[in-house]
């Protein structure tokens, strides 16, 4: 009886143990985890421009710059100098390795080919292209890849030619339907009768659908750009629009014959000062995932009429107007929110070289965020350069996720 009671109690005792051992074993793993949480780091990259008369200053130390973070002063780990793939100058508090490779891509949303477009990739590929890089190119029907190893076994001259080829083309394409729209609203208001209310409806209605801007796509569209290495350049090539509107002292000429058709003369220039488009998509959101992504987009506006063969037509009832105010603004907002430049200009070229120029020289400003928490917010970055008034651009913030 003595012995089965000393067992009984060996056991009790062995189990007390074991249950102490799992608790100490949990409470370790839990402390180790509250130790992991309190010493998590992050670094924060940023690439940051800075200008002075529209040159780029390349003499600042990184005693010249702050850095806040939701309007908090923050302790810079190193700042590093680059120009094109190469760095030139270097200042660390704590070691880190730039990524300098570099992604460009080019995108056309264009009415027109324009021969500067033509000496636009002819700079590009001559100047600014190097081993290494990567380029993607957008048309208004495709999207072409071009790996560093395809760009480095083919001949440039060829692969200039080739894209000069597909964007012509693709271009061609992808405003057929735009202009086709165009030309039979053109024609059709020449003699404007009970049902050419109901078919401009329609027509105006599939040029808002042509037009609209998705948000969803651009959204994808940064998500495929932050997955890529490096720095990442966007250049947008977009042409000033043109919307049909009534004419209304040729319409009125056409009919004042038929004085009773004057209530339908004016329910036909409503139904095309409906047709405004919308920014249907949340614009600060859009920049946040973009700048989060640190992709730079550079807004390329091209001021350069719409070459449309509607022109000439003295009795046409239909003028006119120009609708890109409503891109333009989302979308240079959009550039600012990135670190890009927005800019415009009949010259295409001329405006894509000095964004080129502007994006290939920049330093990269390294920081570890006071009190950082993954709470999935957007943070704003904000940098300045002490006592200069300088021009600086760079990405607006990130998620802290």
């Amino acid at each position: 009886m003595r012995i089965s009671v000393s067992k009984k109690r060996g056991r009790t005792a062995l189990k007390k143990l074991i249950l102490l051992a799992t608790i100490s074993v949990l409470s370790l793993v839990f402390f180790a985890q509250e130790i992991t949480h309190e010493t998590l780091v992050i670094n924060i990259e940023v690439p940051v421009r800075v200008f002075k008369s529209g040159e780029f200053v390349d003499n600042l130390t990184i005693d010249d710059f702050e850095v806040y973070e939701d309007g908090v002063l923050q302790q810079i780990e190193a700042v590093y100098l680059i120009k094109k793939k190469a760095i030139e100058r270097s200042e660390e508090k704590q070691r880190f390795v730039p990524e300098i490779s570099r992604s460009y891509v080019l995108l056309f949303q264009v009415q027109d080919y324009l021969p500067k477009i033509e000496k636009a990739l002819d700079f590009f590929f001559d100047n600014v292209l190097l081993p290494g890089d990567n380029l993607t190119v957008f048309t208004p029907m495709k999207v072409y890849n071009f790996k560093s190893e395809a760009l480095e076994r083919l001949p440039k001259k060829e692969i200039v030619k080739q894209l000069k080829g597909k964007i012509k083309k693709d271009t061609r394409m992808g405003n057929t339907e735009y202009k086709g729209i165009l030309r039979d609203l053109r024609d059709l208001m020449s003699a404007p009768d009970e049902e050419t209310l109901q078919i401009c409806q329609i027509y105006l209605a599939r040029l808002e659908d042509i037009r609209r801007v998705d948000e969803e796509q651009l959204l994808g569209f940064a998500e495929f750009l932050k997955a890529k290495e490096g720095q990442k350049n966007v250049f947008l090539f977009y042409q000033k629009e043109l919307m049909p509107q009534i004419n209304p002292g040729a319409l009125v000429q056409l009919m004042s014959l038929e004085q009773d058709k004057q209530h339908f003369l004016f329910q036909l220039s409503d139904l095309f000062l409906q047709y405004r488009r919308n920014i249907t998509f949340d614009v600060d959101r859009i920049k946040q995932v973009f700048s989060d992504s640190s992709i730079s987009i550079h807004f390329l506006y091209i001021t350069k009429i719409p070459a449309m063969s509607l022109d000439g037509r003295p009795t046409s009832a239909i003028t006119w107007r120009e609708q890109s105010e409503d891109i333009f603004s989302a979308f240079s907002e959009m550039a600012e929110a990135t670190g890009g430049m927005s800019d415009s200009s009949s010259n295409a070229a001329a405006v894509f070289q000095k964004a080129v120029e502007a994006s290939e020289n920049y330093y990269m400003i390294y920081y570890s965020p006071k009190n950082y928490k993954r709470d999935g917010n957007f943070r704003n970055i904000k940098i300045k350069v002490k006592n200069k008034n300088y021009r600086i651009t760079h990405r607006a913030g990130y998620f802290a996720n």
